[in-house]
């Protein structure tokens, strides 16, 4: 492991970037960029009112719920709120609140356990230090968003249009953002992704005092 060129320092997830760095000095390793990063629930059931378009009776694992018609949400891309995820970290680092996944990121590593254990994929490793997010996963198109959800994303693609940085795409039918291209731009385009978003579903990601304003969200 040591002496192989193609074991990078990085994979110590607890370590992050600091430990990186160490064991790249100790190994002789080149050492690559290494962004903290930090899991990201896009979805906004909660706050957008979703409701509930079947009841599930089963074993109570998403995973097992969405082989059920996709699970009992209305959205089929939304978190379904069994707490798989919360059971799957490692590090304690998600909560469930009223059905909802709370995401601690200062106990959070990056490690992306829950990105590869939730079924629906809506949770997403992003830099700690990102200025945007967009907190929403749907793939329906905006009529349909606008009938089972409050603040869904509509695919308007308002956002990829006026980025400057050109740093905001739809892929998929999902809206991506480039974290290192928004960064790299700067402050100059004062989020104008965020002032020019419809649904208000295009945001500035603050982690500090995340975790409070997310419990109150699901409260």
């Amino acid at each position: 492991m040591v002496n192989d060129e193609e074991v990078p320092p990085n994979l110590c997830f607890p370590g992050k970037a600091e430990v990186a760095e160490a064991v790249a000095e100790i190994t002789g390793k080149k050492m690559a960029k290494v962004e903290d990063q930090v899991a990201a629930v896009r979805c906004s059931r909660v706050e957008g009112r979703v409701k509930e378009k079947q009841s599930y009776l089963g074993l109570l694992t998403c995973t097992a719920a969405n082989l059920a018609f996709g699970g009992p949400m209305a959205c089929q891309y939304a978190c379904i709120g069994l707490g798989e995820c919360a059971q799957a970290c490692p590090f304690d680092a998600i909560t469930m609140v009223d059905g909802f996944p709370v995401v601690d990121p200062a106990a959070c590593v990056g490690c992306g356990t829950c990105v590869r254990t939730c079924p629906k994929k809506i949770i997403q490793l992003i830099p700690l230090k990102a200025r945007v997010w967009v907190p929403c996963s749907t793939k329906d198109p905006g009529k349909a968003v606008k009938q089972i959800c409050e603040v869904g994303c509509i695919s308007c693609k308002m956002c990829v249009k006026v980025c400057p940085a050109k740093a905001v795409s739809m892929e998929d039918g999902v809206i991506q953002i480039d974290h290192n291209k928004c960064t790299e731009y700067g402050p100059e385009c004062e989020e104008i992704c965020v002032e020019k978003c419809p649904r208000d579903i295009f945001r500035p990601y603050e982690t500090s005092g995340r975790v409070e304003q997310e419990t109150e969200a699901a409260a």
